[in-house]
């Protein structure tokens, strides 16, 4: 019996979301879910290291075999889109430096094989986490959390050993994976 820990990270530069599951024998255990709240932090720099830390002391404490990660998404503020990227920069960062695989899901694919309507509300995927996970209460107060763990149960759900044959938007497995991938990214 194996066990594979899938850790997703809904990043943010407010709130950065996440949850921990494992899984053994097809079936999906909630290790952890819970939010970073940065709101009160002024300085963006500061905030990204904090993000670092936090996704690298996550990496260190529950070891998991896999990150899965929002991909960004084209908005009309530009300025929140290079914020969010570098959050998600860092995060991808920390899971780059301890080797681990990592996998980035677009919202509505996230959305998709969650709740099986791409347009679902965050109350809709929540909701279907609570039933999926046999949960009796959903311990959060923030939806960002949920979404991170809505990752974890996506890349699982689209992986080979879960329920699903769909494939993931972009999969790196370190540092020369990533470079391989994404030449235009690399001055």
């Amino acid at each position: 019996m194996s066990e594979k820990i899938i850790i997703g990270i809904d990043p943010g530069t407010q709130v950065m979301g996440f949850g921990i599951i494992s899984i053994v024998n097809r079936k999906i255990k909630l290790l952890c879910i819970d939010e970073l709240i940065l709101k009160k932090i002024d300085s963006h720099a500061l905030k990204l290291k904090k993000i670092f830390e936090k996704t690298l002391s996550l990496i260190d404490e529950y070891k998991p075999d896999e990150l899965a990660i929002e991909e960004p998404f084209y908005g009309k503020n530009v300025q929140s889109m290079l914020k969010l990227g570098r959050a998600q920069g860092v995060a991808m960062a920390a899971g780059l430096l301890r080797e681990i695989p990592i996998t980035e899901y677009l919202p509505k694919k996230v959305k998709m094989s969650i709740t099986g309507n791409g347009n679902a509300s965050k109350e809709q995927v929540s909701g279907m986490l609570k039933t999926l996970l046999n949960l009796k209460e959903f311990p959060t107060r923030y939806l960002d959390a949920s979404d991170g763990l809505a990752l974890a149960v996506c890349h699982y759900l689209n992986s080979k050993n879960g329920l699903s044959s769909q494939t993931a938007s972009n999969s790196y497995s370190g540092w020369n994976a990533f470079v391989k991938n994404n030449p235009n990214r690399i001055k």
